[in-house]
């Protein structure tokens, strides 16, 4: 099945929305709503700021031949990226014009981060935690077989867990187990795809073209130390693509997927990943230690982006004043099409 290109503003709408960490002045992270070109006030509601994105209308599309035969080509699109913040009435909130310079900031260093790789993108836990785990989910159990990913028996891991495997910095997670034929297994769920219907900023599963896998941890048994790692495939209702370490300390497993992907992504855009000690128990404990998890994608589309320009505007003909940034923001792909 040939891929099909994303629309670079969903695209860059993702890249801004994975990426970004506003920090306010009360030292928690911001919620900032990132959609497609439409400013809803009543959004400022609930979230400290608000990110659209569209393409410009009066920039529009550039297509531009690089050779004589006209076959290899650059497309370059202009999307206007434009914040949105206001003066909060509840206490130790930030100013509005406070919350534009931070968003500003933070658009300039992602745009210039991920110039080369805007179609890269990076799923974990980070920050996340029950039940505000959602669309991501982790969870564990301990059962003589691989649990399939709908199986009642997983249990979701509580806040003091989740914040164990927000990040590589060797504070574990562990699932132990003592009864004999038992594996202690984790679940890891990860939102990549866009559920026919949904209005979200996830690609369609046919623009995917690679996904990695990673899961840092180790397992320990006394039939012998390792963890295995396993990818679902919801076509043929299976755990496939299994790669296994022999570690009794934190080690990496990685497993990279490059064909085939929609058997992996689920209907709702979800994709599974299960990880277990390679061996049971045999009536000693057993322990599963989870570090940092993660899924990384990359879609079909523009490979560059870069900012163009921006500059502040306040909107006083709304009230109250709506402290705005605008961005001109250039986003391009190579094509190299058939004679």
């Amino acid at each position: 099945m040939s891929l099909e290109q994303e629309s670079p503003v969903v695209t860059i709408l993702r890249l801004l929305e994975n990426r970004i960490r506003v920090i306010s002045d009360a030292g928690g992270i911001a919620s900032v709503k990132c959609t497609q070109e439409k400013f809803d006030r009543e959004l400022l509601k609930d979230y400290d700021a608000q990110i659209t994105v569209g393409l410009d209308p009066s920039l529009g599309v550039q297509d531009q031949k690089l050779n004589l035969q006209g076959n290899l080509r650059r497309r370059t699109f202009y999307l206007r990226c434009t914040t949105f913040a206001w003066n909060k009435t509840a206490p130790n909130k930030d100013t509005g014009t406070s919350m534009r310079q931070k968003l500003s900031n933070q658009i300039n260093a992602i745009i210039r981060e991920n110039r080369t790789l805007p179609y890269q993108f990076q799923y974990n836990f980070y920050s996340l935690g029950y039940p505000e785990g959602y669309p991501h989910k982790a969870k564990d159990a301990a059962t003589t077989t691989e649990l399939t990913p709908s199986s009642s028996t997983w249990a979701e891991l509580n806040a003091d867990n989740y914040a164990k495997i927000w990040s590589n910095d060797d504070i574990l997670h562990s699932k132990s187990v003592s009864a004999a034929g038992q594996y202690p297994q984790m679940l890891f769920r990860f939102k990549i795809g866009l559920k026919a219907g949904e209005s979200t900023n996830e690609p369609r599963e046919q623009s995917v073209k690679n996904i990695v896998l990673t899961f840092v941890g180790y397992g320990t048994a006394a039939a012998g130390d390792g963890a295995t790692l396993k990818v679902w495939n919801h076509t043929t209702g299976a755990w496939t693509n299994a790669q296994a370490g022999d570690g009794s300390a934190k080690e990496t497993l990685t497993i990279t997927l490059a064909a085939n992907l929609t058997d992996y992504i689920d209907p709702d855009g979800y994709i599974w990943l299960l990880a277990r000690t390679t061996n049971a128990s045999n009536g000693t404990p057993t322990v599963l230690y989870c570090d940092f998890v993660q899924c990384v994608t990359q879609t079909e589309g523009i490979t560059n982006c870069d900012v163009v320009r921006y500059q502040d505007v306040d909107r006083t003909d709304i009230q109250p004043t709506v402290f705005t940034s605008i961005f001109i923001i250039k986003a391009w792909l190579i094509e190299s099409l058939p004679i």
